[in-house]
């Protein structure tokens, strides 16, 4: 294996060398976008034989588990009577309660464990607070449409499916196959203007019709709409929760007795107006998200419960391997934060606790990797970024990301309200610190501005250091910048702002505080979880089970009489409501069929235990019954009363399976076979 990889990891690394002289050299942007573009290719075809080098007994039956998935209603795509829509899916019965659950593991694991606030904000938003954000202008991918009937394409995904149906046909000469894949390996990386040149080279057409297509735009992938009945506040359905949180930090700092550190939490439905959603629940239109907002002093990144995790081994996946063509390495958390590999142990213990949830859950352990963003890929205001990936059929799916922000979010918005989003730090001492504003000239603003130059003034007085240096190096460089404020954009020369430097004694501290962002994807993981837990048994390919810890299967036990017999009845109503009373969910299966096929039914939707209800139950005293093991298929026997405690145990995870083989005799048969 490794021989095959060898060449693949030295493009790897030369180009990732070439990509570091080109930074420390300062060179030309147009050439160090190139360099990276082919960095990233590289690196993509690397990853790509490495998952097709992997075991293919590693290799879930996709066909066989999405069948059982539909068919057991765990959900299927809305609006299926009127042909369905694309990216839109209903969950079932079965599907609605794992969601739930993992939803209430999240909350359990996070919000209370961590003591973090949870806050619920809408889910429509003004126009005003996704332009500030960077959403209005810069969230989008191209497109392309069918002249004739205006179908719309995601251009990147229908030049990519055009290649490879020409890399199929037997008659491509060799060296357009190795044409046709570099461009597949750069797809990310093309210009508006470099897609629409390989549209007209590949002379693509609409793939339904026929038809001509027009060049590729950029589509702005947020779904919009007006506020409110005159139609004059244009709004748009979220694209992430984030933004409610930080627009809300004043008032959560303020129940937080104004002190930091601390966490916000959201869980909630974000929108994506995806131009063509694919892979089932991996990308969709409307998803459900779970975000935390940690709050932290830029000053104090340490977090004081991070020795609970530095111990944990995780598998990580650095920037600097990417870029040497080296391979994950398993590392303790508190070694990767030491050797500097996690930037600091704030980040370091989030990514650890993601990792033990993950594990909670259903995910496995093989399967979880967690992927550190390379510099082009990280915003510019971005400290560190690690995403958690996930292995599936797919190939490694992001489905959580835990990024250092920095103060960005926060200050934009401050800027952009003219309202301190700050904390105040008491000082023990008065302290002497170095003071960096914008100076304008007020003159040279009126007269070029007029009645709007009192916006610009303002503005210029709520921008913190960390813009003001931005700013600084584009009017050293370019002799001007640009501000955008309520709607209106300004241009600002060297003659109209200066920057300020002075010093000044403080006795009261105002910190921008910095924000640590883990931000789950409930759908890929729910994915995940069904890949990774999907199973057939050995001795019958047609009985298929989702192995769901028992935390977040759908019911925690079914409750099986051996008949219709109405002696069975009585124990059937007394599991059920002490089930109930001790908040077990479960499911009864008293319909026809052998136990076998009941059972099989249970295991299909990843029901954790079976209570059996037969013949012993009801003519020998004590009155017992047996309860069964999914995954194992084991049984034990014992007494009515006991087992909706002993579910209970096992569904919270403080008692195991193994525990109650060892305390229970195994169940071999029943004595008793028909009524006496």
């Amino acid at each position: 294996m490794e021989e095959v990889l060898a060449p693949l990891r030295d493009a790897v690394r030369e180009q990732g060398d070439l990509v570091h002289q080109l930074r420390e050299k300062g060179g030309a942007e147009q050439e160090l976008s190139k360099a990276v573009a082919e960095l990233r290719a590289r690196k993509k075809i690397l990853e790509a034989k490495e998952l097709a080098l992997q075991p293919k007994d590693d290799i879930v039956d996709r066909v066989k588990m999405e069948d059982t998935l539909k068919r057991r209603f765990f959900y299927d795509q809305a609006f299926a009577l009127y042909g369905g829509v694309s990216g839109l899916f209903d969950f079932g019965p079965v599907g609605c309660a794992l969601k739930n659950n993992i939803l209430q593991v999240w909350r359990q694991h996070f919000i209370q464990e961590e003591q973090i606030l949870e806050i619920e904000c809408t889910m429509l938003t003004p126009e005003p607070v996704l332009k500030t954000s960077g959403h209005v202008d810069k969230f989008a991918d191209y497109m392309v449409k069918d002249a004739k009937t205006g179908e719309c394409y995601r251009a990147d995904h229908l030049l990519k499916a055009h290649l490879k149906k020409l890399m199929s046909d037997e008659k491509c000469p060799a060296e357009k196959v190795t044409e046709m894949e570099d461009v597949i390996t750069q797809m990310d990386n093309y210009t508006q203007q470099e897609l629409t040149d390989l549209f007209i080279k590949y002379n693509i057409k609409s793939p339904s019709t026929g038809n001509d297509l027009t060049p590729p735009i950029s589509f702005n992938l947020m779904f919009q709409t007006s506020i409110g009945p005159g139609g004059n506040m244009p709004g748009y359905l979220r694209p992430e929760t984030a933004q409610g949180m930080f627009l809300n930090f004043k008032r959560l700092l303020e129940f937080n007795q104004g002190k930091l550190p601390f966490g916000a939490a959201q869980i909630g439905n974000s929108f994506r107006n995806e131009i063509s959603p694919r892979s089932g629940l991996i990308r969709v239109r409307e998803f459900t998200m779970a975000e935390i907002e940690h709050f932290v002093d830029p000053n104090e990144k340490v977090h004081p419960k991070f020795s609970n995790v530095a111990n944990l081994k995780i598998l990580l996946f650095s920037s600097k391997a990417q870029t040497s063509g080296e391979s994950a390495q398993i590392m303790k958390l508190g070694d990767a934060v030491e050797q500097g590999v996690i930037n600091n142990s704030v980040l370091g213990y989030f990514i650890g606790r993601i990792y033990l949830y993950l594990i909670k859950v259903g995910l496995s352990r093989d399967k979880v990797r967690f992927r550190q963003h390379m510099e082009n890929e990280m915003a510019h205001y971005a400290c560190d970024c690690w995403d958690a990936e996930s292995k599936t059929s797919y190939g490694w799916i992001e489905i959580v990301g835990c990024a250092d922000r920095a103060c960005y979010d926060l200050s934009c918005h401050s800027r952009a309200t003219k309202v301190a989003l700050v904390a105040e730090k008491p000082l023990k001492e008065p302290k002497l610190v170095n003071v960096v504003q914008f100076e304008p000239n007020k003159g040279a603003v009126g007269t070029a501005y007029k009645k709007d130059a009192k916006l610009v003034l303002e503005y210029l007085v709520a921008c913190d250091e960390c813009f003001i240096g931005d700013q600084e190096k584009r009017l050293s460089e370019n002799g001007e910048f640009t501000i955008e404020t309520e709607g209106k954009t300004f241009k600002l020369t060297k003659d109209m702002v200066s920057v300020k430097r002075f010093q000044k004694t403080l006795h009261v501290e105002e910190i921008v505080p910095n924000v640590i962002e883990p931000s789950f994807g409930i759908g890929r993981i729910m994915y995940s979880i069904f890949e990774h837990s999907f199973h057939i048994r050995q001795e019958d390919e047609q009985r298929t089970y989702f192995s769901f810890p028992a935390i977040v299967a759908p019911y925690k036990c079914s409750i099986l009489p051996l008949s219709p017999n109405q002696e069975f009845m009585p124990f059937v109503r007394q599991l059920s409501e002490a089930m109930t009373y001790n908040g077990v969910s479960h499911k009864v299966d008293n319909a026809s069929g052998s136990i076998g096929r009941r059972y099989a039914r249970s295991d299909e939707i990843g029901v954790a235990f079976g209570i059996t209800i037969d013949f012993d139950t009801v003519h020998m005293t004590p009155h017992t019954a047996t309860l069964r093991d999914r995954d194992s298929m084991r049984q034990i026997r014992a007494e009515v009363s006991e087992l909706p405690e002993v579910i209970r145990d096992l569904a919270n995870g403080t008692l195991m399976w193994s525990e109650v083989e060892c305390k229970y005799p195994i169940f071999v048969g029943q004595e008793t076979s028909r009524k006496e």
